[in-house]
């Protein structure tokens, strides 16, 4: 068990927000969830064409940021697939694809939980729409040839983008 942390969350999207962090970090998963990367690893491959936790990097672990492919402005360049990836954040709000404290979705979900925060009836709706995101590696096994990963960029960035293994 971890000693208990409580981080204070002040960004351009979310100020006067705390949590506690009850597990260690990367560890103590729920068995249901079996992420492929790291936050970390994700941010250094290339996704969310760089412009993702800009604004909120004092939040989580500096060693995260040390690769990271981040930049002011979108480029899709710096996503590892070099492919567009994202969409506005207005989007995801009206599909109703935010969730509790998590205004940026789930990837900062993601990277909370990873960090050691649970919150149980949250971590239960992620972890569901993750493993709901495996249906996309289906269809690239479907679709591609072994070993070719210049088959469907788009939905191999997007397995990436779910910590998802894009290599499939």
């Amino acid at each position: 068990m971890t000693s208990r942390r409580t981080i204070h969350v002040n960004d351009r999207m979310q100020s006067g927000y705390s949590y506690d962090l009850t597990a260690p970090e990367g560890e103590d998963f729920d068995p249901a969830f079996t992420p492929h990367f790291t936050p970390g690893e994700m941010l250094e491959m290339g996704v969310f064409e760089g412009k993702y936790c800009n604004d909120c990097r004092d939040e989580f672990p500096a060693d995260w940021f040390e690769n990271a492919r981040v930049a002011d402005k979108p480029d899709p360049d710096l996503n590892y697939f070099g492919v567009k990836s994202r969409q506005p954040l207005s989007v995801w709000r009206e599909k109703g694809w935010i969730y509790g404290p998590d205004p940026r979705g789930w990837f900062q979900w993601y990277c909370r939980y990873y960090m050691g925060r649970r919150l149980p009836d949250i971590d239960a709706i992620q972890i569901k729409r993750w493993r709901g995101f495996a249906r996309h590696a289906g269809q690239v096994r479907a679709n591609c040839d072994p070993g070719d990963i210049h088959c469907r960029p788009r939905q191999r960035q997007a397995l990436l983008q779910w910590a998802y293994d894009p290599f499939v």
